[in-house]
Parts: C-alpha cells; structure tokens; sequence
C-alpha cells in the first residue's frame, strides 16, 4: 500500500475535501441522525464524572441532597445511555460511509476506464491503484472515526473545562497550567520516537533488500566471486540498523521515564492543589473526585488531538490525490445497442499524410506523412524493424491515439466524425501478448460480445481451432484459465483470443502476428485459425514472419516512421537493393 502523504491543510485542501459532500448528500439525514447520537454519547459521558462525585459525596448526607440508590440509578440510565447512543452513532456513520465510498469508488473506476490510454502511458498501475484502495480506505477511516473522533473531542474539551470550571475555577486555571502541557509534550517526544522507528524500519527494508538481491543474482555472485564482499556489505548494513535501534532504545527509556514522572507528576499536582482547597473548605471530596477525572479526560483529549489532526492532513492529501484524477478528460464514449448508419464501417482505410507523435515526445515524430489507400476486404501487411511505428498505426485505427497531424478515413470520412465507442465496436485487435482475465475460458471469449449465447460462444472457439484442447479439459469452456492466462500455453492463449475476435465479428481486424514463439503444431493452428478470421474483412496485419503475409494483397515496409515501399510479395521482391528484399532475403536464409 503507497503511504499517503501529510499536506497542510490549506484552502484548497479545504475544498477539495468538501467536494465528498456530494457523495456523502444522498445520505445527509442519516449522517445527521449520525451526530446527533454522537453529541449525546460525548454529553452523555461529560456527565459520568459528575455523577461519579455525587456518588462520592452521597456519603455526607450534610452536602448532597440524593441519596446514594438515586445517585447510583442515575449512574446506571447514564451508562445505558451512553451505550445506546454509541451503538446508533457508529451504526449510522458505517452505514452511511460504506454507501458513500461504494458511490465514490463507482465513481473513480468509471471516470479512469473512460479515460484516453495517453493518460495510463503517462501513470503508474500501482499508482492508480493507490488511489482507489488506499486513498478511499483513508477517507472510509476518517469518515467513520476521525471525523466524529474530532467532534467528539471538541466538545469534551470544551464542555470538560466548562464543567472543571464550574467546579472549581482555581483549580482549573492550576491544571490548565499544568496537564495540557505535559500531554502536548509526551506528543511531541512520542513522535520524535516514532521517527527513529520508521528510520530502523527503513533500514531493515534495505538490509533485506540486499539479501533478496544477492540470492536472486546468486550466480553472479559466485561467478564472481562476490561472497565475502556481499557478507561485508550486509554486516555493515545490519550494524547500522542496530546503531539507530540502540539510540532509539535510549529515547524510549527517556520517553517512559517522562511519562512516569510528568503525566503522574501533573496528576499528583492537581490532586495535591484539590486536596488544599479541600482542606480549606473550598471543595468537597466527590468535586475534588470528578475534577481529577475531568482532568483526566481534557489532558488525554488535547494530547490526542495531534493524532486527529495529523489523520486530517492526510485525509486531505488523499482527497487532493484523489479529485486530481477527475481533473483528466474522459473519452466521449457511449454504450453500444445498435450502430446508427452513418457509424458503420465498410472496411475501406486511407492514410491522409498520417503524422504522430506521443504525448510524452511530442518533438519526436514516430510517424511521418504517411499515405496508403486500403480497400475493403483487402489483406495489408505492416512490415519494418522494431521501432519503425507498425504497433502506432494499430493504436492510431483504433483511436487510441489521435493523430497529431493529417488523419485516418474509414469509407472516406474522418475517424474522428465517427462515434469513437462505434468506431471501436466494429474494429478488432489480437495483440501479440495476449492478456486473458483471471475467469472461465467461457468467459474470456464471450468478452468479445457481451450477452453472446452457448452456440455463439462454442461456434467461435471451433473457427478459432480452440475446441481442440478445450474439450482436454475436464471442466471445458468452464476451466480457470488462471491470473493473466498462466494455466494455458501460448499457442492456447492466442486461439481464445482469436476466438473472441470471431465472436465480435469486427468489419476491420487488426492482427499483431504472434506465431514467432510458438512451436510448430500450435504455430500451424494459430495460422489456420487466423486465415479462417480474415476471410471477409480487411484485415492490417503486424508481421514478424514474411512467409505468413506472401498473400497480402498490399505490403508496407516502414523505416523509422516513414512508409519506404509498398506493393506485393513478388513486386517488392524484385525492387534491387530494396529494404523488404533485403530482411525477406534475411529471413529466410536464416530459416
């Protein structure tokens, strides 16, 4: 989990927390039913001491006018009370925080999936993943606790120095002077302490760090010899940890002994200062009784309110972190039932001086003025070293990447005039690593159509030569295919994601070929199933291998982001000292 980082609470910060108040709006009575059986469970318990010295005093029958059965009842309804309202208190703020945080959660998941894949080129996975779990797992802590946590601990404050006062006001001013003082102070020494903690904790982080280094890498290390340098190097790491721990030590022995000798020391005071108005007749004993307790409850108050304060901050980094996400434009994406006519693709492509560059470069142009004419249904092969833009031109159909420059035109109108969601309906990519959620193959498949039946969803894996090893499986298409699709070979993977382009039937189908690492007999099913899926479709093939694309109608051979030649196998291959020649040449001589 990524720790949330401290901000000062600022305006800003102010506001961007009071933007939870539309998630927490749809559930505001409940919230404020919510507080007000926290202001009764906090009153509730304000009046406890008092009742406690009442009891004491009960016992002098000159000063008190109850009797020590009636105090004692009053204790019992005040106890029952208390527990009644704390019941109802956290029962309300769970309810209404769990509701909120599912509304914001809902909230946050669908505004990152909408948003451009620029955004997540420019992010981490961790990162954002950061923000929906650990950022929202704060704010259901503060919602829930730190906030009436907060409130509960003003009022004590306020009305356990209103009550202090009312007992006796010399003796308030006296412990005032004295407790909140020392609270604040073992607060300030304890996070003093707590530094030297996290500095062993990140020591140890580092020393085991090392171990897990030189054990992964143990060959290196014996290869060269290393053993008596990693030993030397661990030795001094794990003497320095022992180095702060010992100082540490030193610290929390003097931290004990402050505590010791100034929380007691403070209480022994006031009760020493109690015991002289006492004996001057200016207090009786069940007063003097509650007022320590009283005491008690404002020194412990004011030392815990660093602790909520500094929850605050963080509460509020997270809300910052959190509402930045919503600052990045979405995709205009709509749900699909029916394609409108004017959004339906034909299979016809153009290049119109097609220029691109990435966000993060945006002076380094990976693509150059490139222009191609594609017919429908025809079979167009991408073809150039690593690096030469082939995978850009995929993003860049499928609108994944806008052009920066020039454009792409499906049936002759400008991919940006159609509905993108439309667009990228009737377009399908099987990428080179397949990606397989963690479920059914059943369920991997029918990702390409949502809603498909049975017969749709096994016609589909047959034209993808897919039955051939799920019906191995005892549990067929109802077999986990395991995180990311590690239960299945690669040649498995790749059949279920041919057949769920199968079950989208795409009018264009953008194939990055993904036979080079298969053995042979899946390599030969993997091409039968993707002849099988081109048949009536264009289709943009990425090509590793130049003896699967020799029937390509088109063949583009890319240099650095440039188209160099276009034609077919047999026209390029007669071009002298042409680059398809050339790496063709290569290849196979190889082979």
């Amino acid at each position: 989990m990524v720790e949330v980082e401290k901000k000062k609470i600022t305006r800003e910060g102010l506001r961007n927390a009071f933007k939870l108040y539309k998630y927490i709006k749809p559930f505001r009575r409940e919230y404020g039913i919510g507080m007000f059986f926290l202001i009764g469970s906090t009153t509730t318990s304000l009046i406890f001491p008092k009742l406690l010295g009442d009891l004491v005093n009960s016992a002098n029958k000159e000063i008190v006018s109850r009797s020590l059965n009636e105090v004692a009842i009053l204790l019992g309804v005040v106890l029952l009370a208390q527990s009644v309202f704390s019941y109802f208190r956290i029962v309300l703020f769970v309810n209404v925080t769990e509701k909120t945080l599912a509304f914001l959660r809902q909230d946050t998941y669908n505004h990152l999936i909408k948003l451009p894949l620029k955004f997540f080129d420019q992010r981490r996975v961790g990162e954002l993943n950061s923000r929906i779990s650990a950022d929202i797992i704060l704010l259901q802590e503060t919602l829930t606790t730190t906030l009436a946590e907060f409130i509960r601990q003003i009022i004590t404050i306020i009305g356990g120095i209103a009550l202090l006062a009312f007992t006796s006001l010399k003796l308030t001013l006296f412990m005032l002077a004295v407790l909140p003082a020392i609270m604040i102070l073992a607060r300030v020494f304890g996070k003093f302490i707590r530094k030297f903690s996290k500095e062993v904790q990140s020591q140890v982080a580092e020393s085991n760090t090392i171990v897990e280094e030189t054990l992964q890498g143990i060959q290196s290390v014996k290869s060269y010899t290393n053993e008596f340098f990693e030993i030397a190097r661990y030795r001094k790491k794990t003497e320095e940890i022992a180095q702060v721990g010992i100082k540490s030590g030193h610290y929390k022995g003097a931290f004990s002994a402050f505590i010791v000798f100034g929380l007691f020391g403070a209480l022994v005071a006031v009760i020493w200062k109690g015991s002289s108005l006492l004996a001057n007749g200016e207090l009786v004993a069940g007063d003097l009784f509650s007022f320590v307790i009283y005491s008690a409850f404002v020194g412990g108050t004011i030392g815990g309110l660093a602790t909520v304060y500094t929850s605050i901050q963080k509460f509020i980094g997270a809300t910052e972190d959190l509402f930045e996400i919503f600052k990045e434009q979405e995709e205009n994406l709509q749900e699909i039932t029916t394609l409108e006519a004017n959004d339906e693709l034909h299979g016809q492509i153009s290049f119109e001086d097609l220029t691109f560059a990435y966000p993060s470069r945006p002076d380094e142009n990976v693509i150059r003025n490139i222009n191609v004419d594609i017919s429908a249904n025809q079979m167009v092969a991408l073809v150039g070293a690593s690096g030469a833009g082939k995978s850009t031109i995929a993003t860049l159909l499928l609108r994944l990447h806008d052009a920066t420059s020039g454009g792409i035109l499906f049936d002759g109108k400008d991919s940006r005039e159609f509905s993108l969601s439309a667009l990228r309906s009737q377009i399908a990519l099987v990428p080179q690593d397949i990606l397989l959620f963690g479920g059914t193959i059943r369920e991997n498949i029918a990702y390409g159509k949502s809603g498909a039946t049975e017969e749709e969803i096994t016609e589909a894996a047959q034209k993808a030569n897919a039955m051939e090893f799920i019906n191995r499986f005892p549990e067929k298409l109802d077999t986990v295919v395991g995180e990311r699709g590690t239960q299945l070979s690669g040649g498995q993977r790749q059949r279920i994601a041919i057949a769920r382009a199968v079950l989208k039937n795409p009018k264009i189908l953008i194939l990055d070929e993904a036979t080079s690492s298969l053995d042979s007999e899946s390599e030969r099913l993997v091409q039968d199933a993707l002849e099988k899926l081109m048949q009536g479709r264009t289709s943009v093939v990425i090509a590793h291998r130049f003896s699967t694309i020799r029937k390509a109608d088109q063949i583009l051979v890319l240099e650095h982001g440039q188209l160099i030649e276009k034609g077919t196998h047999d026209e390029l291959t007669q071009l002298e000292d042409g680059i398809y020649r050339n790496l063709s040449e290569l290849q196979f001589n190889l082979n």
